[in-house]
């Protein structure tokens, strides 16, 4: 893993001088006290207590202690290279130093808050951490005052007690007790003050301007000479954890008034309450500034009692820039969301995992050919309606679950058996339906020879192909359905609304143009082999159901399956018969017996329900076979091998994902990509999203994601790399090599 580069030492180096007599008398008693510890004081600094990672010891910036002085001891952490501990607020992981120092003796006094220099940021992967590497003084100030213990002879014994992590590719608790004794006496600065006032230049100084923090996270700091011209770059490191997303961007932005950043809240972000933390400054020359902030919470709407012209009247400056930039941002967001939507709904036609709707949709199309004009528009509009209308209430019901506290993502229905085992026994009717076994036709109509589909039908369609594309992304759609989730309510609903525009787009505009129309091939006997042939596909997609249901939760699943499968038939075949017997009848006479019989055979399906629900599939910490090169995903596993400047390739797929495994088959799993993996040392995690993983569901969310595929690669050194939704081997190839190839 890449560190940021530190210093291992915050004393400056000294030239070799010749000493006096005097000194090196001085420095052979020093010697001889050190022999002769514990009865020999040790001065301003402790025994040390040392480990693999770590050297620590108590230090204070005077060798004498005097009553009612501040005496400043310190912490001082020498970390190997490599190794860090943590800030006051640690980030994404990780604890803070604590630190407990007592006085006792002819004077007392005791502290335990530590005056935390500047920390640096570190990212891993996908998580920030705050925290110090090198040499770490870390100070508290204690007040002292003289106690009435006897027989003190004027020494002050100072106990430390203090508890740290140290972390690389593991993290290491530490902990270590301190003793020194310092005689009572007019300060002497010793010879660890410096390190004292190194820590203090680097400790951040309170902020001289207004800062307020708005709602939605904007940070605005108010300094005419806060400018693009005196501030390349700034960031924000919240003293509490938990308030902001850590790992999130920081947009930096100006105005008249000063800066902003624009950072993300969380949930537990609280909106009435100040927000304190440290802000960093860096000029165009590279020197920061750290300062100590506190954050005035500024609504952005009025108060009920007031009114919006009182708003409008007592904004600040700051306030009536950002909220209208605000809002163009929101505005941009927003119908940069919907073109994607209606983009990703377009490629969907084209998606594998689409195959079973081209089916049904090549099938309404020759249709057209034999139909009026009025009809094409209305099957045309009634399609698109049931998809607009299945995608919009998808998206709700994802939304409604996530605010109820459940991690779900898109395609998360397809995580339940019992939804593939419905969805199965559907496609598998239709298939019978294509075959010619039955008509799609309440009984009451089977006796007409000449029947249309009715509107209804064409509704049901256009839903049908939203349940069976949900488990695919197409590219443009993942960023979509993330801005989707992300947003408010409404925006959200609109964008779910523009995918199933762009889904049904090709369909609609075929229906109402009649050039288009005109190139139909006329109606014939091709039609009826071509409704059979369309049975085939849906019949695989049945088979690739099978398979989804086994990886979920087993071979008794698919037994019961199958089982359904053999019930359903029956009940079509039933079904067909009395059909046929209806209309060469003319009526229904005579026909009750076998449509009753074809219901038992339905109702024998739907019972095997509560036993698909037994057997729904629950998260599980098996390892599935993987190829060679290849590990099973896990944040803690992503981590390590970063840390170890090893390169990542994330691989997150599903089994009832066609598109991931195409990509699988063509660009993944491929003799030139598996060699190029090895050559470059790439690492392989694979998440299977196929069952439920919150693990995984976090992680997708955390890269602005819903659904898979998703596929990320982490370099040794540099920003991880996004690829799209569909992969070929040069595209895979290209991105892992290294810049010096």
């Amino acid at each position: 893993m890449r560190r940021p580069a530190c210093s291992t030492s915050l004393l400056p180096c000294q030239p070799a001088r010749h000493k006096p007599r005097w000194v090196r008398g001085l420095g052979l008693a020093m010697l001889l006290c050190v022999g002769l510890a514990p009865h020999c004081a040790q001065a301003a600094q402790s025994a040390p207590v040392q480990s693999a990672h770590s050297t620590a010891t108590l230090i204070t910036d005077s060798n004498t202690a005097q009553a009612d002085a501040p005496l400043h001891a310190a912490l001082r952490l020498q970390l190997k290279p490599g190794w860090h501990t943590y800030w006051l607020n640690p980030g994404d992981a990780g604890d803070p130093v604590t630190l407990t120092v007592e006085a006792s003796g002819a004077l007392a006094g005791q502290a335990q808050t530590i005056t935390w220099p500047t920390p640096q940021r570190i990212r891993d992967a996908s998580l920030m951490s705050y925290a110090y590497t090198g040499d770490v003084v870390l100070p508290v100030t204690l007040q002292l005052h003289t106690t009435s213990a006897p027989d003190t002879q004027g020494q002050v014994s100072v106990h430390a007690q203090a508890n740290w992590l140290v972390c690389e590719q593991a993290c290491i608790p530490e902990e270590g007790n301190f003793t020194l004794t310092l005689p009572t006496g007019a300060p002497q600065p010793s010879a660890e003050a410096p390190l004292f006032a190194q820590a203090a230049q680097h400790t951040p100084v309170k902020a001289p301007y207004k800062v307020t923090i708005s709602p939605t996270g904007v940070l605005h700091v108010q300094g005419a000479e806060l400018t693009s011209q005196s501030v390349a770059d700034a960031w924000f490191m919240p003293q509490e954890r938990g308030q902001i997303a850590e790992a999130a961007p920081q947009r930096l932005t100006f105005d008249a008034d000063g800066l902003s950043l624009h950072l993300k809240p969380t949930d537990e972000f609280a909106k009435a309450a100040p927000l304190t933390g440290i802000l960093v400054l860096r000029d165009p020359s590279g020197a920061e500034r750290a300062l100590n902030i506190q954050a005035t919470p500024q609504p952005l709407a009025a108060s009920p009692e007031l009114g919006p012209e009182s708003a409008t009247a007592s904004a600040t400056p700051a306030q009536k820039d950002v909220l209208p930039v605000a809002q163009q941002a929101a505005a941009a967001s927003l119908f940069h969301s919907i073109v994607l939507g209606l983009l990703g709904g377009l490629v969907l036609n084209l998606m594998p995992c689409v195959f079973p709707i081209l089916a049904m949709k090549a099938l309404a199309v020759a249709r057209m050919g034999q139909s009026e004009r009025k009809h094409q528009k209305l099957s045309a509009m009634g399609y698109a309606g049931g998809v607009i209308v299945g995608f919009t209430g998808l998206g709700a019901l994802v939304m409604g679950l996530r605010l109820g506290g459940a991690a779900t993502g898109w395609g998360f229905q397809f995580q339940s058996t019992m939804f593939v085992g419905m969805i199965t026994w559907l496609l598998f009717a239709m298939a019978l339906n294509l075959l010619g076994v039955f008509a799609f036709l309440p009984p009451a109509l089977s006796a007409s020879t000449q029947h249309k589909h009715g509107l209804v039908h064409d509704v049901l369609t256009g839903l049908l192909a939203v349940v069976v594309a949900s488990p695919c992304t197409a590219p443009f759609m993942g960023v979509a359905i993330a801005g989707a989730l992300a947003g408010p309510p409404l925006s959200g609903l609109v964008i779910f609304a523009a995918l199933g525009v762009g889904l049904a787009a090709p369909y609609v505009l075929l229906a109402f143009s009649p050039a288009l129309a005109s190139h139909l091939p006329r109606p014939g006997a091709w039609m009826d082999y071509l409704r059979q042939f369309l049975a085939f596909p849906l019949l695989g997609t049945c088979v690739w159901l099978l398979w989804v249901a086994t990886v979920e939760s087993g071979a008794t699943t698919v037994l019961l399956l199958c089982a359904g499968m053999v019930f359903m038939a029956f009940a079509a075949w039933v079904y067909g018969i009395a059909q046929k017997r209806q209309r060469l009848a003319g009526h229904s006479r005579g026909c009750t017996a076998l449509y009753g019989v074809a219901l038992l055979g339905l109702l024998g399906a739907m019972a095997l329900l509560p036993a698909l629900q037994q057997l729904a599939p629950r998260p599980t910490t098996s390892t599935p076979a993987l190829p060679n090169g290849t590990e099973p995903f896990s944040t803690q596993r992503l981590n390590a091998l970063h840390a170890a400047g090893k390169p990542v390739f994330v691989d997150m797929t599903a089994a009832w994902c066609i598109t991931c495994l195409v990509n699988e088959r063509v660009a993944l799993n491929t003799t030139a990509t598996q060699a190029a993996m090895a050559r470059y040392g790439v690492t392989t995690l694979r998440g299977d999203w196929t069952r439920r993983d919150p693990a995984i569901t976090e992680f997708l969310q955390h890269h602005g994601r819903d659904g898979v595929p998703f596929y990320l690669f982490v370099p040794a050194q540099g920003d991880a790399v996004v690829l799209p939704q569909i992969l070929t081997p040069g595209l895979v190839i290209g991105t892992i090599t290294p810049p010096h190839g």
